[in-house]
């Protein structure tokens, strides 16, 4: 009957059902004046994809710079996002001490990975803590990030990311007396101490806006992309206050594993640099640098998420600037890579033209090597435009 009433798809407040006060009021959002939306903040191109010179996609996002506790550099917004993944450094140097005299420098770098999963990564969790103690690991279930893995093998916790960070935390919390039922909630003792460490470097009367959960359980909070670049350049002038650097430097194929970004530029900047991917479409860059000797932190958020080859792009074209060489990632299809130069300060803008986003032995595979028109009659010194 066309007045029948449908049934709900989805759950809203006001339905009497359980829980409902917990989702979201409309399926197009609510206004919060403190939190400006993805829609509402000034993202700007920083990549655009081009074939035979047209652009066909376009990688919006927020680049920030920072050295001591000043910004250098914005281009894109102070937008507001969650540090995830790639905060794993600051948060582990709430267990920094009590962990140096009984890890060895695998199980630190396993600490503050961000793992694939591999057989190597896995060993290198699990002797984090004695056998009895792995059901305490509360990792969600997953595979390993390479693709083999993926097929092959059944979900296991282990092979999750995030799961070194998580025995890293249990072993802190058993050596400081702290309970471990509940170490994945933010009113826990180890979480409360992250927040502090934060707070030494943002300032005493810092708060998050929002703490949500992460996909590995954790809590994660919510920063500006400028509070997270002073964070990483905290990390650069504070490297040698700690294991944290030197752990990172040591194994970088510990910190993410094959083929991944961080890892890629661990091994490319001869100690200068650490970085930290994080989801969703983050790269946290702490930089020893003569310019900058009170470090230099650079954070680069994509709009649209994780999307490791156009991070990559532009961590080459930052890096470059400063006089490090970053390999380019695997080649686009038929396509090329074009930095925006918002990307870096205006005074290094200049150098951004050494940094080539290909390379010599690519082929041009997005033209042709003829002049197609000499076939069609045309002139080929006329152009060909469109028809409106």
């Amino acid at each position: 009957m066309q007045n029948e009433k449908k049934p709900a798809t989805g759950v809203l407040p006001g339905q009497g059902k359980p829980g409902a006060s917990m989702y979201p009021k409309s399926p197009t959002g609510e206004a919060d004046a403190r939190i400006p939306s993805g829609r509402d903040v000034e993202w700007e191109p920083l990549i655009d994809y081009r074939r035979n010179g047209v652009s066909e996609t376009t990688i919006h996002g927020a680049v920030a710079w920072a050295t001591g506790g000043d910004i250098v550099h914005s281009f894109g917004g102070n937008v507001l996002c969650y540090g995830r993944s790639m905060m794993k450094p600051q948060m582990m140097k709430a267990l920094v001490e009590v962990l140096d005299p009984v890890t060895d420098w695998v199980q630190k770098a396993i600490a503050v990975s961000s793992h694939n999963g591999t057989a190597e990564h896995v060993a290198a969790a699990q002797s984090l803590l004695p056998r009895e103690e792995w059901g305490l690991m509360q990792t969600p279930l997953d595979l390993p990030l390479v693709q083999f893995g993926r097929q092959v093998r059944r979900p296991r916790r282990w092979y999750h990311t995030c799961s070194g960070e998580h025995a890293a935390i249990l072993r802190g919390c058993r050596l400081l007396g702290w309970n471990r039922a509940g170490y994945t909630l933010p009113h826990h003792p180890f979480f409360q101490e992250y927040v502090a460490t934060l707070r030494r470097v943002l300032g005493g009367g810092w708060q998050p806006l929002r703490v949500a959960r992460d996909g590995c359980n954790l809590p994660t909070l919510s920063n500006t992309v400028s509070e997270l670049s002073i964070l990483f350049a905290s990390l650069a002038a504070q490297h040698d206050e700690d294991w944290i650097w030197e752990a990172m430097i040591r194994h970088p194929d510990i910190i993410g594993g094959f083929n991944r970004l961080d890892s890629t530029i661990l091994k490319a900047c001869d100690g200068r640099v650490v970085a930290k991917e994080g989801a969703d479409g983050l790269l946290g860059l702490a930089i020893l640098h003569a310019d900058y000797p009170d470090g230099l932190g650079v954070v680069v958020k994509l709009a649209h998420g994780w999307d490791p080859q156009a991070t990559w792009y532009v961590a080459r074209a930052v890096l470059g600037v400063l006089g490090f060489e970053l390999r380019n990632p695997y080649s686009l299809h038929r396509q090329k890579a074009f930095i925006v130069p918002g990307v870096v300060p205006p005074d290094r803008v200049a150098k951004l033209d050494s940094v080539a986003t290909w390379d010599d032995w690519d082929p041009d595979a997005d033209r042709w090597y003829y002049d197609w028109q000499r076939y069609t009659g045309d002139s080929p010194s006329e152009e060909r435009r469109p028809t409106p």
